[in-house]
């Protein structure tokens, strides 16, 4: 039996990776797979995310509202099985539990209690350490399987560090409390502690001696993977009896008896040897996967435990991946409600055709000619209409009838649409500017010095209506036409301009941008150590220098005594940060 613990920093990104969950799981080739840091949210794990063949997993998401930490953090266990129901497998979990205080266990709502030995405890501060996604717990039987993402928490961060405190605190309580009633304990995952000189490089002198630069996290914006300039946070550890039924017992214990092998996956590494160095071109190397290499066990004689299914945890039960339940009711309901939808969108179209031929017989006016819609009988106004042409834009006469009237001074708008508006072709679309041009060609009928078109009428009283002579519509030649020729050209006229302009805007922007690059490439510092142009950094932390950049040597992370490593050089750019 093989057990393996990842910090994937990021679930996503890694099955991105591997090309499908499925490939990454299967790349690990393990029983049990726990991941941390996988930064889901509980209304983000949709089937792709959590669902395998051939495995079934478990989650834990984070909880809080805190600014900083949604989506963030988050443990999964992957099981593999061969069946999800009446199993005898001893990776199939026979109970899970979400967090590790009993507080979120599903089924026991409001009146979930507090797991046994964490009685001291207020219920607000189990919750807190439990609200952000930190611990699955599978019981498998012979052995309870913690699946822990240990806070982080920096020196000068009281507040994480007493929330770290009181998060390995409770735990050792459970740890405790199952141990007395008899029972074998894994716990395995990033626990963000190095216990000793072997699990750090930059450990004290007044540690041990025996340091072995067995690492399994690596800074990422370092490049420490180079010179393995690491810590050792990822851990598997077991406390209980071994598995064997012989009355003399003393000889025996679990690792000696059950542990074939404990060791760290390295070729998991996002720096791979062989790799070109940063200093020396190899910026622009894409480093794919996570910070963390996972750390894998393999058991031995672990027999099989009695028949059982998988526990309701089990992501397969997930409102996102399983769906929910329906009622026949349901269904019922919604169809007569999308019978209902169809029904009433009948009567409004048919009242909708009704309104329109009713629009039209009312919307005209004495002495202008019949292809302009929607004009009024009321005195002492202007109306600026528009028809648009039935066979370029693909609609009829009553599709759309817009006017813009003007009353005393004050413009309105009117539609007369039945139906949704249909978007007209730009070609034959006319535009604002179209309606207050005069047409350069004179057309048949008209005296000479008079420009008329159909799509401008002014209209100060009845009088000068009934002086006018109308135009015919299907006239050749006419002024509507030559209105259309003329508006189509401006407006492409008009685009060519906007293009233009636009185009000189980009020139612009790039060149300035070219001139700021010149300048801060002008402005870097050498570093110290090796005469290499260092590289900018923004100070991340909420302080007084936040946001304030800073240059340091450009080369990976290492050991002082290794003269290929970062230097530590270290200069403040001269721009300060601005005060809010």
């Amino acid at each position: 039996m093989k057990i393996v613990t990842y910090n994937v920093n990021g679930l996503r990104p890694r099955i991105a990776q591997f090309g499908s969950l499925p490939k990454l799981l299967n790349s690990l080739d393990a029983d049990i797979i726990c991941v941390q840091e996988t930064k889901l949210r509980r209304q983000e794990l949709t089937a792709d995310l959590v669902m395998a063949e051939g495995y079934e997993s478990f989650f834990s998401c984070t909880r809080t509202s805190e600014r900083g930490r949604t989506g963030y953090s988050g443990v999964a266990t992957f099981c593999r099985v061969k069946s999800a129901f009446s199993s005898d497998e001893v990776a199939l979990p026979v109970a899970a539990e979400e967090g590790f205080t009993g507080l979120l266990e599903i089924g026991k709502g409001e009146m979930a209690a507090a797991a046994e030995g964490l009685e001291e405890f207020s219920k607000d501060e189990l919750l807190k350490v439990d609200g952000e996604g930190r611990c699955i717990i599978t019981d498998h039987g012979h052995f309870v399987l913690f699946n822990l993402y240990g806070p982080r928490a920096v020196c000068d961060d009281t507040e994480r560090i007493e929330f770290k405190l009181k998060f390995f605190m409770i735990l050792q309580k459970r740890w405790e409390s199952l141990l007395l009633q008899g029972r074998r304990i894994f716990v395995v995952g990033d626990l963000n502690i190095a216990p000793t000189s072997l699990d750090r490089c930059d450990a004290e002198p007044e540690f041990e001696n025996n340091q072995r630069e067995a690492y399994t996290c690596w800074p990422q914006n370092t490049g420490a993977e180079e010179f393995n300039y690491g810590s050792r946070i990822d851990h598997i550890l077991f406390a209980g009896s071994c598995l064997h039924q012989e009355q003399d017992l003393q000889s025996h214990n679990f690792v000696t008896c059950h542990v074939k092998e404990c060791d760290i996956l390295t070729q998991y590494k996002r720096w791979k040897p062989g790799n070109s160095l940063r200093w020396k071109g190899g910026q622009s190397i894409k480093l794919e996967g996570s910070d963390h290499a996972p750390v894998y066990t393999s058991l031995l004689e672990i027999p099989s435990v009695f028949q059982h299914s998988t526990p309701s945890l089990s992501a397969r039960y997930i409102p996102m991946v399983h769906g929910l339940q329906q009622t026949l009711v349901s269904v019922l309901m919604k169809r007569q409600t999308a019978e209902q939808v169809n029904s009433d969108g009948d009567i409004i179209k048919e009242s909708c055709s009704e309104r329109e031929r009713s629009s039209s017989d009312h919307c005209s006016t004495p002495g202008v000619p019949s292809g302009n819609s929607c004009s009024s009988s009321s005195q002492n106004f202007e109306v600026l209409s528009s028809k648009t042409n039935e066979h370029s834009n693909g609609f009829s006469m009553e599709d759309t009838c817009n006017t813009l009237v003007t009353l005393g001074g004050q413009r309105t708008k009117t539609m007369c649409s039945s139906e949704p508006k249909k978007k007209a072709k730009r070609s034959s679309q006319l535009s604002l500017r179209s309606f207050f041009q005069k047409s350069s060609i004179p057309s048949n009928g008209v005296g000479n010095g008079t420009d008329t078109s159909t799509n401008q009428i002014d209209v100060p009283d009845s009088n000068r209506l009934s002086n006018e002579t109308p135009i015919p519509e299907n006239q050749s030649g006419s002024p509507k036409q030559c209105e259309l020729n003329s508006s189509a050209s401006i407006e492409d006229q008009d685009e060519v301009d906007v293009c233009s302009l636009e185009k000189e805007k980009n020139n612009f922007a790039l060149m300035e941008w070219q001139r700021l690059q010149q300048v801060m490439q002008n402005s870097i510092p050498l570093c110290k150590g090796h005469r290499e142009p260092c590289v900018a950094r923004v100070v991340r932390k909420r302080g007084a220098n936040f946001g304030r950049r800073f240059y340091v040597c450009a080369r990976a992370e290492g050991p002082a005594s290794n003269p290929e490593a970062n230097c530590n050089y270290f200069k403040w750019a001269a721009s300060k940060p601005r005060q809010k």
